[in-house]
């Protein structure tokens, strides 16, 4: 164990590592029910899709400890998730089946180019500014359908949206979910997200606003019925390009963006460092595979989770912290009773405080440059307003490359901000020939 995960030379030991796993298994815990929740809003089983998000996250994890040996823990990916549901199967009308092969799809190219030097092509050729827009606009769409599945956000025919019923005892729980979340996470209570859920389903179950459960613990259930039903040949369509791309794009960003993050707290990733360079490629890679893993056991978009940063916290400094993680997730095949019986509108609150982290990405933007603001602010309102991720990515592209263009700043534009600009204007224009 020394040997593979270099324990003394990274100054750590076995006790620390597992104190560390179990800090970053507290903290992302809370993505079991959640995603399964989310999807399942997809018609896909709920039973299938809490073993497979377990599934997904133990194989994932422990690949990642051992492959890369970072204390980086994986799962389904929060905004992607919610965007598979809520923008292609429902928004969309996609099968969740086509949309299972359009993550598939998006996480080959990304395994294809997790083998060459692509990402640092995308570093220097997309503006961080736009990189962090994209964060903070997923953050507004995933709070949005947050805020309308509690019920808290109603349509309405005169405005659109409005005020919902809160007087509904689904909107109740969802209030006091969202009261809860805020608070554990301003008083940096560890583990805040599944402390809020299991907090806010106890008050539902015992004012009656929610079915009480009568057990907890089973046996795993089969996952069979969403295990390869993915539908590759239908995701292979024209018209779906521009969702292939959205999915790799932001699965791409999100993964730079956590790994810089976690990485920077570690100093695992050293800029200017042959072995950080090493260990972040080994970490993509494994963000890549994981994608393409998860697609055929019925789920979306997999990657790195900023809730590693805890484990670090805790002193985890090698893939051994990843390894015990994933061990550790062991256990929630075996809490579907528990988790089935969690209210929705337990869940839905964290949707909306990660929605509201992602939008602190805001901060660090430099609006000064007329092109970055324009872009941002289509990218940011677009996402909530389209229902989609794509069309405010779209809209983002052409007016930085447009406005950069007019303003004659031909420095900052380069070959693929071209690129993603004509696909951007090629996603409208197919749309329109439909």
């Amino acid at each position: 164990m020394e040997k593979l995960f270099k324990l003394k030379e990274n100054g750590t030991s076995i006790f620390q590592e597992f104190n560390a796993g179990f800090t970053t298994f507290l903290t992302m815990l809370y993505i079991v029910p959640v995603n399964a929740i989310i999807m399942s809003s997809a018609g896909m089983p709920l039973d299938a899709l809490l073993s497979a998000t377990a599934l997904i996250t133990i194989f994932a994890t422990i690949l990642n400890g051992v492959w890369s040996n970072t204390p980086v823990a994986m799962s389904v990916g929060m905004g992607l998730n919610a965007y598979f549901t809520f923008g292609l199967v429902v928004g969309m009308q996609i099968p969740w089946q086509t949309a299972l092969g359009v993550v598939f799809l998006s996480g080959i190219i990304f395994v294809a180019l997790s083998f060459t030097n692509f990402r640092i092509w995308v570093l220097k050729s997309i503006p961080m500014d736009l990189r962090r827009a994209i964060s903070a606009g997923i953050g507004t769409f995933i709070s949005f359908i947050g805020l309308q599945q509690m019920g808290i956000i109603a349509k309405n025919d005169a405005t659109l949206v409005a005020l919902g019923d809160l007087s509904n005892a689904g909107a109740i729980v969802g209030v006091i979910g969202l009261f809860l979340v805020i608070l554990f996470w301003a008083i940096n209570i560890k583990g805040s997200f599944i402390l809020a859920i299991i907090s806010t389903s106890i008050i539902a179950w015992i004012f009656k606003l929610a079915p009480t459960p009568t057990e907890f613990f089973s046996l795993p259930s089969s996952i069979s019925p969403i295990f390869f039903e993915l539908d590759i040949i239908s995701a292979l369509s024209l018209s779906l390009l521009p969702v292939i791309i959205t999915f790799f794009i932001t699965d791409l960003f999100d993964s730079l963006g956590t790994l810089s993050g976690v990485g920077n707290r570690a100093n695992i990733f050293k800029e200017d460092s042959k072995d950080g360079d090493i260990k972040l490629q080994k970490t993509l890679e494994i963000d890549a595979v994981a994608t393409v893993a998860g697609s055929l056991a019925g789920v979306s978009t997999t990657t790195a989770f900023a809730e590693s940063a805890s484990g670090v916290e805790a002193g985890g400094r090698t893939g051994l912290t990843a390894v015990f993680t994933g061990l550790l997730f062991l256990l929630t095949l075996f809490m579907l009773p528990f988790f089935k019986s969690i209210p929705s509108n337990a869940i839905y609150p964290v949707l909306v405080m990660v929605g509201v982290l992602m939008f602190s990405e805001l901060t660090k933007i430099n609006f000064e440059d007329k092109a970055i603001s324009i872009a941002v602010f289509f990218i940011v309102i677009l996402m909530p307003l389209t229902y989609s991720i794509t069309t405010g990515l779209a809209f983002g592209f052409i007016a930085y490359f447009f406005v950069k263009l007019i303003k004659r700043e031909f420095k900052d534009i380069n070959l693929g901000i071209i690129v993603l600009a004509i696909i951007s204007v090629l996603s409208f224009v197919i749309k329109f020939v439909e």
